[in-house]
Order: C-alpha cells, then structure tokens, then sequence
C-alpha cells in the first residue's frame, strides 16, 4: 500500500501554510479591515459560481432516488448534530468549551459536493444520485446549518446566536447563489468549461478567511488556549465522529435493503462535512476572535476523511473488481 495516499494534498499544504503564515505575520489594523472587506467579496463570489455551477438537470435526474437522499440528509442534519450532543460528556474532557462549539458546528455543516462524487465514482457508487444528494446537501446547508447552529450553540449553554444574525447569514450566502442560478442561462457553459479557474477561487477564498481567522485568533492568544494535549484531544474527537458516521451510513443502508451501488453513494455523501461551506459559513455567523478555534476542526476533519475515504473507494472498487471477474468466470463456465 501506497504512502502517497495518506500524505496531505496541495490544498491541505496550503491551508497549513496559511496557519503558519498567520500565526508569524497575523494581518492586523488597516490590513486586517482590507483583507475582511476581500474575504467578503470572496465568499459571495464564491456561492455565485456554485450556484451557476449547479446543474439543474443533474439534480432531477436524480431526485427520485427519494429514498436515498433522505437517508444521506438524515446522516448530515441529523446523525451527525445528535451525535455533537449526546457525546458531550465523552467529547467536553478532550477538547476546550470554545473548540468543542467549533465541533458543533462541524456537525451541522452539508456534505461536500466534489470530493463525494469522486470517492462513489471510483468505488463504482451510484454517480447520478451522488451528484444529486451531495448538491441538494450544499443547498439546504446554506439555510440549515446557520439554523442548526444556532439551536446546538443555545443548548450547549452558549448563549446562542441571535435570529436576526442567522437571518442575515443566510441572506448573504443565498441571495449570490440565487443570482449564480439566475445567470446559469448566460454563464453556466462558461463556467463549466473553466473548472480550474473556479476551482482557485474556491480554494482562494478558503485560504482568505482561514488566514484572517486565525490572524484574529493568534492576536487573541490561541496557541497559548491550545496546548498540544488539548489538539491530541481534538484529533480523537473528529475520529471518533467520523468513525460513527461511517459506520452507521454502511450498516444503516444496508439494513434499509440498499443496493451496493447506493450503499457506496450514501456512505460517502453521508460521512462527510465541506470545508468549502463551512469557513465562509463560519466567517459570517462567529465573531472574528473565536474563528480560529471554530475552524480549526473542520480543518482536520477535512483531511481526515479524505485519507480514510480514500482507503475505502479503492477497497470498494476492488471488490467490485473481484466479483465482476467471478461473474464473468461464471459467464465462461455457463457457456461451455
């Protein structure tokens, strides 16, 4: 087996660039105000292409599949912030109050769009219904994870976030990625034919916030609220959220009479939180001083899944590799 497939790509070597970047020259003053006013625009750009970028044919193609989408946005919206909950008593020791709002918050983002399309892909998954459940899981992430949030972060005894914040979050996500559909008409070919181009603004933006977030951060002391034990205790938590949410999305779906093809779409649109919609998500609803701590477990729970779920789609894809080869083997056999 490989060591390649447990490094950490490009974009995860850039993310801890920008964590180091920030913490040795944090962007402070006029700076700070110039790059907030950038990551704005960023984040709306952001959404306005993912909404042109959405293709609302893939989706109805897709969306009889009824079944299986409910069971992937079940996993999303409702497995995963239960789980935030129940298991505080075993996930509070392990983390500090504020990073265990951060993992709160992991737990009510959407599933990603690229990432799980890819990973059913190369298991051999159901794709169109991927496609779908994973789309419809960032949409509705606009409107529910601002919602879910809120409610998670009042019972947690936090305060809460107010109603009219989570109104206007929601505001500035889903009015770009409205405008983004609009416009679909007139620049949806466009941008489908320049994907690379779309995807340096998505990374671009990711990288903005995360080093104006921990710029924010590291003036307010973080890695002196961060000792290494208290990251260790972090590490264990995402493991053992992703360890669940795996678990239960291939054992569930199969004991509600899912085929393999579907077991494979929901494991992999049902287990996995987008670090794209969660920092933009998180730069609008967190005051700047706590996103460092909010961000920094999506940030490693990000690449966590990658390297498991990379694991599981070639073992996947082997199997079915195997069993198509014992039933052409079968087919030779018949035939004499």
């Amino acid at each position: 087996m490989s060591l390649r497939r447990f490094l950490p790509d490009n974009f995860t070597l850039c993310l801890i660039a920008s964590v180091i970047t920030a913490s040795l020259l944090p962007c402070r003053g006029g700076a700070a105000v110039a790059f907030d006013g950038l990551t704005n625009l960023a984040i709306a750009l952001l959404f306005f292409l993912h909404g042109a970028k959405l293709s609302r044919e893939a989706v109805i193609a897709g969306v009889t599949n009824w079944r299986l989408h409910l069971t992937v946005l079940a996993s999303t919206f409702v497995l995963f912030p239960l789980l935030g909950l129940l298991l505080k008593p075993l996930l509070l020791p392990l983390v500090t109050p504020a990073l265990y709002v951060g993992i709160l918050f992991l737990c009510t983002l959407p599933s990603t769009v690229q990432s799980s399309i890819a990973f059913t892909s190369i298991a051999r998954g159901n794709v169109p219904a991927a496609v779908c459940s994973a789309s419809a899981s960032s949409l509705i992430g606009i409107v529910v994870t601002p919602l879910l949030t809120g409610l998670m972060v009042q019972a947690h005894g936090q305060g809460g976030l107010s109603w009219h914040s989570v109104g206007a979050i929601v505001l500035q996500l889903f009015v770009p990625f409205v405008a983004g559909q609009i416009a679909q008409r007139w620049i949806g070919g466009w941008v489908q034919r320049h994907r690379p181009l779309i995807g340096l603004v998505d990374q671009g933006s990711i990288l903005l916030v995360v080093y104006t977030a921990f710029s924010a951060a590291v003036l307010q002391g973080l890695w002196k609220q961060l000792p290494l034990p208290v990251l260790g205790g972090l590490l264990i938590v995402n493991a053992v959220l992703l360890a669940i949410a795996l678990l239960a999305t291939r054992y569930g779906s199969r004991a509600l009479g899912f085929d393999r093809e579907d077991e494979i779409t929901i494991v992999f649109c049902g287990s996995k939180k987008s670090l794209a919609s969660g920092i933009p998500i998180a730069n609008l609803l967190f005051p700047a001083p706590m996103l460092g701590m909010i961000v920094l477990p999506i940030m490693l729970f990000h690449q966590m899944q990658l390297m498991t779920c990379a694991v599981l789609a070639r073992r996947y894809a082997r199997r079915a590799e195997a069993r198509r080869e014992v039933a052409n083997g079968q087919t030779v056999i018949a035939e004499r």
